[in-house]
């Protein structure tokens, strides 16, 4: 198998962010676009893990984590999309841009812009995605998805602020992670393996994902969950975002930033 080194992933890395930062500069409409459809494929490992990892409770009441591990086998899908598509995801998007910003080739302004756009599109899709394609199909009015996708986002609400923000640092560590693998391979399953792992991982051990959970927490409040819109941004949105921003921008990009590419030149 003739995987790239540390060095050429990062150099991929460096050059793909600054590819980023020129659509986001030049080609809002496409950038818009390709982040719409990233929030969408999320959503679509999202509700393929909940059909999936929820669909056999005779098997897995006795045994939990035969659940997490079912739901976390489909939900790399998700990234495989994003990845092989080339669509635009805030979380990935979190590591890829720090090595240009450590490099000097672009700008704080520029790397926050891109990660707001991309943000924003990645809810578009992720909501629309979640209304139109799962509750209006009705995927999870049903038991045993319904009561499902109600404790899910009752639960995403509950935690600590703290735990959510470690729950978060610890899901884009593993998805950046997902990116710099999928980056070293060459051909399609290497790529598809790089991503599947360490996504499995982080849905398996329970981390928080911001994008993902435009879909959880939005379908439980659709299917009946006492959560309100405030108390899923304070208490889930936030703290899992910026818990994000940290596992993946310095947790990944910056380490393998500073360990393969070295300081920027003055």
């Amino acid at each position: 198998m003739d995987v790239k080194s540390p060095k050429e992933v990062a150099d991929a890395a460096l050059n793909i962010g600054l590819a980023k930062v020129g659509v986001s500069n030049d080609r809002f409409a496409r950038l818009s676009l390709l982040a719409i459809l990233a929030g969408a494929y999320i959503e679509l490992g999202g509700v393929l893990s909940l059909i999936v990892g929820f669909g056999f409770p005779g098997m897995t009441a006795d045994n939990p984590a035969l659940q997490k591990l079912l739901s976390g086998c489909v939900f790399p899908i998700g990234l495989i999309l994003v990845v092989v598509l080339g669509a635009e995801l805030f979380t990935g998007n979190n590591a890829l841009l720090i090595p240009a910003f450590m490099q000097r080739r672009c700008s704080a302004m520029e790397v926050a812009k891109n990660w707001t756009l991309v943000y924003l599109g990645n809810f578009v899709g992720a909501l629309s995605f979640t209304f139109l394609m799962v509750y209006c199909c009705g995927l999870t009015a049903v038991e045993p998805y319904h009561s499902a996708i109600v404790k899910i986002a009752s639960a995403k609400v509950s935690m600590p602020w703290l735990t959510v923000f470690l729950k978060g640092v610890g899901a884009n560590w593993c998805v950046c992670l997902a990116v710099w693998l999928a980056l070293s391979g060459r051909t399609l399953i290497e790529k598809m393996a790089g991503c599947w792992f360490p996504v499995m991982a982080f849905v398996a051990l329970g981390y928080e994902h911001s994008i993902a959970n435009m879909f959880f927490i939005p379908l439980g409040m659709m299917e009946g969950a006492d959560v309100g819109l405030w108390q899923s941004v304070w208490c889930s949105f936030i703290p899992a975002t910026l818990g994000n921003i940290v596992g993946g921008a310095l947790l990944v990009g910056a380490v393998h930033a500073r360990l393969h590419l070295g300081a920027a030149k003055r």
